[in-house]
């Protein structure tokens, strides 16, 4: 592991009282597993590009390294730079987690996307969306060149991969994932995350050559088994998806035996669907949508009203088929397209 600075200092707070803890954060050019400890948890800042200054990009990651051999998981948050939930979702679970009663590896990625998370913004520098351009390029744009340096530096040896996202800006979610249950390994795998609803969605470009692809489609062409949760709203901490998602991780753990403790079996099956679609407004006005995430609908259900700016309703939408709501819209200003709510079709 090639050590480009020594070490940090972290300040806490602690007790309501500024204290200064002194803690060896390495800053690495990328992760050598093979370098740290069994039975122990490191953390790390990756370099992962320079920004206008020629000073470091660094992405935080954490590492917690069994004291026997298992599997590699790899947990990554803020892949856009307004989704927060997954954050505190990885910093919960490596509070609890004690490494040396693990087997296997737990790298958690607590901010992928480190320039945006810290301009409160989704899209990287050059206004991309970082996952929608894997793989990345090492000589491309400002996300290509970023995108392939995180995957080469930090994700190739993921055998196992959770996503963690949210909904974005003026928009909200149900807790839900998104998965090739077609996969043995996730089809065992995703009843366990709690979620509500279970969207079974295939890497489409899986394995292919080509840019323009998710992370997901990317761990699978290189074969890690990577799952996507969506983990609610959009640049605030919600208690309870936080505490559903830690308890997720842990389940999945211990269904890839890397923890020895009872599995937490989700208190309702998840509803499945197997395909989605975006329902889009076809004039511009002022919307309300009155339905809420995770609502089952039925075909012809209201599901959007649309006034101008004298407060006349212009439109009614109706739901076109019967369905639940896996998301929607929260914001009212609309022109032609704007999204109305995100509806999944059940399996």
């Amino acid at each position: 592991m090639h050590v480009l600075r020594s070490t940090f200092l972290l300040l806490a707070l602690m007790g309501g009282f500024a204290t200064m803890q002194a803690q060896e954060i390495q800053m690495v050019d990328s992760l050598d597993l093979d370098a740290i400890p069994a039975g122990t948890v490191q953390r790390f800042w990756v370099h992962v590009t320079e920004n206008t200054f020629a000073q470091p990009v660094l992405v935080p990651v954490m590492v917690a390294k069994g004291s026997a051999p298992g599997p590699v998981l790899g947990l990554t948050a803020a892949i856009h730079g307004d989704e927060l939930n997954g954050i505190a979702i990885i910093q919960k679970v490596f509070a609890q987690v004690d490494p040396q009663r693990m087997q296997g590896i737990l790298i958690g990625v607590p901010g992928l996307n480190a320039v945006s998370v810290q301009l409160d913004q989704r899209r990287f520098v050059d206004d991309e969306d970082l996952n929608r351009n894997f793989p990345g390029k090492p000589n491309g744009t400002n996300s290509e060149q970023y995108n392939y340096a995180v995957f080469q530096k930090i994700m190739r040896s993921f055998n196992y991969l959770v996503d963690l996202h949210t909904a974005s800006f003026g928009r909200i979610n149900a807790l839900y994932v998104r998965a090739d249950l077609n996969q043995e390994v996730l089809a065992a795998i995703a009843p366990l995350l709690d979620a509500d609803i279970l969207l079974d969605s295939r890497s489409a470009t899986a394995g292919a050559a080509s840019a323009g692809h998710t992370l997901r489609e990317e761990a699978a062409a290189h074969g890690i088994a990577c799952i996507t949760v969506e983990y609610g709203n959009p640049q605030v901490y919600q208690d309870d998806m936080i505490r559903r998602g830690f308890q997720s991780i842990l389940n999945m753990m211990v269904h890839l035996k890397m923890l020895d403790i009872p599995i937490a079996i989700p208190a309702r099956p998840a509803v499945r669907c197997k395909k989605s679609y975006w329902i889009y407004v076809q004039t511009g006005g002022f919307l309300e949508v009155p339905v809420e995430p995770g609502q089952l609908l039925q075909k012809g259900d209201l599901i959007g009203i649309q006034r101008n700016p004298f407060g006349d309703i212009i439109r009614r939408y109706y739901a076109p088929e019967p369905g639940v709501v896996i998301g929607k819209s929260t914001n009212p200003a609309n022109s032609n397209g704007g999204r109305i709510l995100h509806l999944g079709i059940l399996k």
